[in-house]
This record gives C-alpha cells, structure tokens and sequence, in this order.
C-alpha cells in the first residue's frame, strides 16, 4: 500500500467525514461548444454505466482501471452506489436519441479519517480534449475542499499521458509509485492548491 502525504494541519482529525454536499443536476458547455448534463451518478445509472465501460477503447479502460476488466453486475453496484459519507461520483450525460448515454465521469472516496480521498475519472475516446475531463475534475475538487479533504490523490498508468496532462493543469504533484515501475501518483493538497 502506497503512503500518502497529508499536508499538515492544526485542526484535529474527524472521526467520520461529513456527508455528502447534495448538488442538482446543471449543465455545462464544452470547448466546441456541446452542452452536457452533470448530476452525481445514481443506482439507476448500471445500464449506462455499462455500455459506457464496454464503449472505452482496450487502452482508456486499461487506464481507468489499471489493467483489464469487464462490466460485471458486482462492479456496476459498486460503481453506481456511491457511499454518500465517503463518495462522490459526478457522471456527464449528452442525449443520443431517445436515451442519455455516459460520456464520462469523476469520483473520489475519502479514506476514514476524511482528510484523504482517492480519486479517479475517465472520459469516453470519442469525447477527449474538449475540457470535460477539467470540469469534471474542477467540480470534485470543489467538494473535496467543501468536505474538509485536505489532500487528493490519484494511481496512474506512467504511460497516460492524458491524464499527466490534466493532472499538471490542475496542479497536481506527479511522482512514482515506489511499489509499481508502471505506474505513478498523483497528489494535490487541496488547502494550498486553487484550480
């Protein structure tokens, strides 16, 4: 297991964090001007869920998930019932036809102590460099720093470069993984950073 740094602090440690901020569905217009919806993701997103896993390119879902996986009915639970006193996943939605599908989506979960969270996010091939990846991002740092979260990391691929790229826009701290070659950390200290 990989340690984290958490940036010091002269406030005591919680014992539990705090609940989840409840934000409504909004929208939000991309760099080629598409407007996508963003809610946080709900237990009736497993279809689209799915189709979005299914959808991403061998590499992106290499990324996403540091190495193979397929859609399973356990990994879609898991994926969209977040735990609303740890998680918060945001999901982009743009209409395709007469249904909604996923183009991408951003989480983090909060280690017990609350001052750490884990985050990840990953936008479908087709929908890449067009600035979704920075807003979803942008949003979910907003809740970390609104819950008290002091420090945000992510695990990454070496080889993503994507995500190099949008890590060092949002000021993020690159470094290597001393437990894997293949990949690297990613970390943010949330009370010095703005985005």
């Amino acid at each position: 297991m990989i340690s984290v740094h958490v940036p010091a602090t002269t406030e005591p440690a919680r014992s539990a964090p705090r609940a989840a901020v409840q934000r409504p569905e909004w929208k939000e217009t991309l760099r080629d001007g598409t407007t996508v919806l963003i809610r946080p993701i709900r237990p009736s997103d497993t279809e689209v869920g799915r189709r979005f896993i299914q959808d991403l390119s061998p590499t992106s879902r290499r990324f996403r998930f540091l190495g193979e996986v397929t859609p399973s009915v356990q990994l879609l639970e898991r994926l969209t019932n977040p735990d609303p006193a740890r998680d918060v996943a945001f999901i982009a939605l743009i209409a395709d036809g007469a249904r909604k599908s996923e183009i991408g989506v951003a989480r983090f979960s909060a280690r017990s102590d609350g001052r750490v969270c884990e985050c990840a996010v990953v936008v479908s091939d087709d929908w890449q460099h067009r600035g979704l990846g920075t807003i979803l991002m942008r949003h979910l740092i907003d809740v970390a720093r609104e819950r008290g979260i002091e420090c945000m990391y992510s695990m990454d691929n070496a080889e993503n470069l994507g995500m190099k790229e949008l890590a060092e826009h949002l000021g993020f701290r690159r470094l290597p993984d001393p437990n894997d070659g293949a990949q690297v950390l990613h970390t943010l200290d949330l009370k010095a950073a703005t985005v």
